[in-house]
């Protein structure tokens, strides 16, 4: 659960923070392509980066044919993400070791509180007309206080890409400022829906607006794009947290979605936060990872490491 920070509280609009900003694309894809081939960790220190990384998993089904028995099996997934066997060979037979979040849409939050009760793992909804956003305002925030009133303790809204995409920075501000206001208690993601974003300074002002806007995170997209998180992207969206927190003090977390699958990228992504942000951004208070498939390639590699073996992707089941 997202607990180890002060919450962000935003601040007023503030245009002067991102109006003369111009991002080098070249230059940020140059930085990009460093992070996988540059450093790797290995051996027991790989399998302890793997380790944090299933801590910051959202695991997430959002799907039309969800029911009530797949939240169930996927909170099960939530609340034992590796074999027991596994981590007694790693030494953490007695360590408490669960994803960050179940993340579900809005009608299936109250199966999610069921299956969780007893546990700190929050339930996260998306909401706010999914993943287009394109839903009139007023039926957008009926959604926010329909999950949070069914349990929800995260929101993951979406933004309107228009008002990106025309430069009407204060209704994007006012949009999000109203949406975290409708959280109330309930940490809100901010989705960006970055592939629709166009150009990466785009990406960088829709970033520091959500953070004065007072979002908790804010999140590279819905998954539901035509390209989702990458890494010159995610460098973006950091370098905008970096700069709101030297100019605000204040920390607001980052969540790359969709396309993450192995336990490869997984590590990369640690290693970009680490370097860029520092160790603070390697916990779930401010680190998610939207990749519920990465999951069983990380136990798969975790099992190679005690065992010396690879298993079959089917002893690994997501839910």
């Amino acid at each position: 659960m997202i607990t180890a920070h002060s919450r962000n509280s935003g601040t007023a609009l503030q245009p002067d923070w991102f109006d003369d900003i111009s991002v080098n694309r070249s230059a940020l894809e140059r930085r990009a392509a460093t992070l996988p081939a540059r450093r790797s960790v290995k051996k027991i220190y790989q399998a302890a980066w793997q380790i944090r990384a299933v801590e910051c998993i959202d695991l997430t089904t959002l799907a039309g044919d969800d029911t009530e028995g797949r939240v169930r099996r996927l909170c099960a997934k939530a609340k034992q993400p590796i074999r027991q066997d596994i981590l007694e060979g790693l030494g953490l037979g007695d360590y408490n070791l669960t994803t960050g979040a179940v993340c579900v849409y809005p009608t299936m939050v109250p199966h999610a509180v069921k299956a969780l009760q007893g546990t700190t793992i929050p339930v996260a909804s998306v909401a706010t007309g999914f993943p287009a956003g394109l839903t009139p305002l007023n039926i957008r925030l009926q959604e926010i206080r329909y999950a949070v009133g069914e349990g929800a303790r995260e929101i993951d809204i979406v933004i309107t890409r228009e008002h990106v995409l025309t430069q009407n920075w204060q209704a994007l501000y006012d949009e999000i400022a109203v949406m975290r206001e409708t959280c109330g208690e309930a940490h809100m993601k901010a989705i960006l829906a970055t592939g629709d974003l166009q150009t990466l300074t785009n990406v960088y002002k829709a970033s520091m607006i959500a953070c004065q806007a007072g979002a908790d995170f804010i999140k590279t997209s819905t998954g539901k794009e035509d390209v989702n998180a990458t890494l010159p992207v995610s460098l973006t969206m950091i370098r905008a947290l970096r700069d709101y927190g030297e100019r605000s003090g204040q920390s607001v977390g980052f969540k790359p979605a969709g396309g993450l699958r192995t336990a490869k990228e997984a590590l990369v992504w640690l290693s970009m936060m680490k370097e860029e942000l520092g160790a603070d951004w390697l916990k779930p208070d401010l680190f998610r990872i939207g990749a519920s498939s990465m999951l069983g390639d990380i136990e798969r590699q975790l099992e190679h490491f005690v065992t010396g073996r690879y298993a079959s992707a089917s002893r690994h089941a997501a839910a």
